[in-house]
């Protein structure tokens, strides 16, 4: 197999990161990944929030299971635009993902589920929405991947020409 697929079948999400900020080129390579991404009839309907700092704690109150963005360097929060679909955003967060695997950063995505609050707390209009996020950070040594780690057997998943 090629190394994109071994990428692809070897990401994994990940809830630890060091304390280290990302470096701009890691962080800017990240970012142009999410905006090649492709999208449905080429609309690109969709920006970017990355937030860092003493931000993300704020940021964290707006879901549930949110430790990871209180423990990453950055956290980019994925903004559907007006006439934007969520099928788009799925694909931009793994390509941010797979571009943060790619540089060496770690990379766990996030439900934001108060996500109006959220849009609040980042100052973005009501027209958008703010409902993900992806964390991101330095690995630290011997992070585990999540403790959902493994899949089902491809027979309980793939079906041909029938459920």
């Amino acid at each position: 197999m090629t190394d994109s697929y071994d990428l692809i079948v070897k990401l994994r999400a990940i809830r630890e990161f060091k304390p280290d900020p990302l470096s701009n080129d890691d962080l800017g390579a990240i970012l142009e990944a999410a905006r090649w991404t492709g999208s449905s009839k080429n609309s690109q309907d969709w920006s970017f929030i990355v937030v860092t700092g003493d931000r993300l704690q704020g940021l964290a109150e707006h879901g549930d299971y949110t430790d990871p963005i209180r423990a990453s360097a950055a956290t980019i929060v994925l903004v559907k635009e007006e006439g934007g679909n969520l099928f788009d955003i799925g694909r931009a967060a793994q390509n941010i993902m797979l571009a943060a695997k790619t540089v060496g950063v770690a990379s766990c995505p996030i439900t934001l589920h108060r996500p109006a609050d959220a849009r609040r707390f980042l100052g973005a209009p009501d027209e958008v929405e703010t409902r993900y996020a992806v964390a991101l950070g330095y690995p630290t040594a011997g992070t585990p991947p999540s403790r959902f780690g493994g899949r089902k057997p491809a027979e309980t998943v793939v079906r041909y020409e029938h459920y």
